[in-house]
């Protein structure tokens, strides 16, 4: 079992229950997916630009990056229906909870001067963004082989109900917001 798994489990789930009064154990708030993706806007003029964005985010996630395409044309960007405009992956289960734990514990300290992540920004629901300027500050990800400097979202969706809630559960599990 994933180390922040066990974390949940042991002390995160019985604290929330603790805090929050729950009646029943289903309704402490868990994680339920996490979804990673990254805008290529340089496709355009480098057609190739999407197959390292795509080797970079399944190296980063553990499994397969899936290349999203364009829904509407858009002139004023030089954008077309259909045409490959970034790579999404959506991570569930055990890669969920070993992702969060590298980002946790490995890739945001390793943030050039981090001061800890935006406590405001969950969108109402109990789900949080975030965003990561670069890919480098993964550690499997080798600086000789990376043609450009891309950010990403990282989305974490919760089965929280409010935001305070939420906070609470990210916080337990080690997410190191800002004051």
């Amino acid at each position: 079992m994933s180390r922040l798994k066990d974390k949940y489990q042991n002390e995160a789930a019985p604290a929330m229950q603790k805090a929050f009064n729950y009646k029943s154990v289903m309704q402490t708030p868990r994680l339920e997916k996490i979804v990673l993706n990254m805008g290529v806007g340089d496709v355009k003029e480098n057609p190739k630009a999407i197959d390292s964005a795509v080797r970079d985010m399944s190296i980063i996630a553990g499994q397969k990056a899936v290349v999203t395409k364009a829904k509407k044309s858009v002139s004023a960007f030089k954008l077309r229906e259909g045409m490959d405009i970034g790579c999404k992956v959506t991570l569930r289960g055990k890669r969920m909870y070993e992702f969060l734990d590298k980002l946790i514990s490995i890739a945001l300290p390793r943030v050039r001067d981090f001061r800890g992540a935006n406590p405001n920004s969950f969108d109402g629901h109990g789900n949080y963004a975030m965003g990561a300027r670069e890919q480098l500050i993964f550690p499997e990800i080798d600086y000789d082989k990376i043609d450009k400097i891309r950010g990403m979202d990282i989305i974490i969706v919760t089965t929280a109900e409010t935001d305070e809630e939420a906070r609470e559960l990210l916080r337990l599990l080690g997410m190191p917001f800002s004051k």
